[in-house]
């Protein structure tokens, strides 16, 4: 089992907000250390680009001064227009001799010049006997962007040794929470982005990132009704009473959601065609915008598949005197990226 010292912190920066998660190992199990949130300015993080990287450096610096963090070594994942995740289908070879044929074919999968991305792989193992072919997962990240991701935690004294994708980092806490024999949809909604991750036998079988996101509902609630953005937040969380606005809101919310179903069909209706013989059990929401008042009832609603709300530390320890269960159990879904970058060991 890797050592505490081997884990390093999980950092997600989205949007909206930074989250950070800090784990520690015991026997086969994870402990919360510590975790907490930091809200951006608008505009400081968009679609996975640093705009204001001070500022972002700024927010994080001070959450682990406030957290108490003291390790160096951390962990980030991305997402957005920066990143392509793509499954392919290859022939069966060695790892080398996989490698060496990605680098020399990655333009034929990749949108992006190869000299300008960072490029990586695993393949899947889906061949069987008599059938010579797997589907490999290749995922390209724009140079640029990441680098500015390592200058920018680099100015604060962190050493990013792990660089992960939003969809896998939430694949990866929710297979330690959960069995692998399950055919799911992962769900994350941020505040400008969904990630949608359909995992089948342990297996990732679908993976995209759309631009839509809770600040839609948010923008669309102030502009109705002329609000400043914490009491158009209370709104949108459920936890202001509705009163008056009662069916405007609704309008509003069937509007931006149907939206976002639109999507998350299209991604469950890609899984069906292939997967006939292996339904979805259920689908699993995380992410800011997952607390969305009635949201995981319309999705059940409009899909008639069973909808979970995540809670990535629901087999994790933690001191309840260190750590308040209720901040916890809301906090819970946000923090399931960060979480599942934390759980991973320090590559360096």
């Amino acid at each position: 089992m890797f050592s505490s010292s081997q884990l390093v912190v999980g950092v997600d920066i989205g949007s909206h907000s930074v989250k950070v998660c800090q784990l520690k190992r015991a026997d086969k199990a994870y402990s919360i250390v510590t975790l907490g949130s930091a809200i951006l300015p608008e505009g400081a993080v968009d679609d996975g680009a640093l705009n204001d990287p001070e500022i972002v450096a700024s927010a994080i610096s001070s959450l682990f001064k406030n957290l108490k963090i003291k390790k160096k070594k951390v962990g980030f994942s991305i997402s957005g227009y920066s990143v392509i995740v793509k499954k392919v289908n290859l022939a069966v070879m060695g790892e080398k001799e996989m490698e060496d044929h990605i680098m020399t074919e990655a333009e034929q999968y990749i949108p992006f010049d190869i000299q300008d991305v960072y490029l990586d792989f695993q393949d899947l193992k889906t061949n069987k006997d008599g059938y010579e072919r797997t589907d490999v997962m290749l995922v390209a990240a724009k140079k640029d962007i990441v680098d500015d991701y390592l200058k920018m935690l680099e100015s604060i004294g962190l050493q990013a040794t792990i660089v992960d994708v939003d969809g896998f980092a939430l694949e990866n806490t929710y297979e330690y929470n959960f069995p692998k024999t399950e055919n799911v949809a992962l769900i994350d909604i941020g505040a400008s982005k969904m990630n949608i991750n359909i995992i089948s036998k342990g297996i990732s079988v679908v993976a995209r990132d759309i631009v839509v996101g809770s600040r839609q509902l948010t923008d669309r609630i102030m502009g109705q009704f002329d609000l400043d953005y914490e009491e158009a937040e209370a709104l949108k969380l459920g936890s202001a009473p509705a009163g008056d606005k009662k069916k405007e809101l609704q309008e509003i919310f069937r509007s931006v959601c149907t939206q976002w179903i639109l999507e998350i069909k299209k991604a469950i209706d890609l899984y069906h065609s292939n997967f006939s013989d292996a339904p979805l059990t259920k689908l699993v929401l995380s992410g800011g915008g997952s607390k969305v008042a009635g949201l995981a009832d319309f999705l059940t609603q409009e899909t008639g598949i069973e909808v979970e709300l995540f809670n990535p530390f629901a087999n994790m320890k933690f001191s309840k005197r260190k750590i308040d269960p209720d901040y916890l159990k809301n906090i819970g879904p946000e923090m399931a990226i960060a979480s599942g970058i934390a759980i991973r060991p320090s590559v360096i």
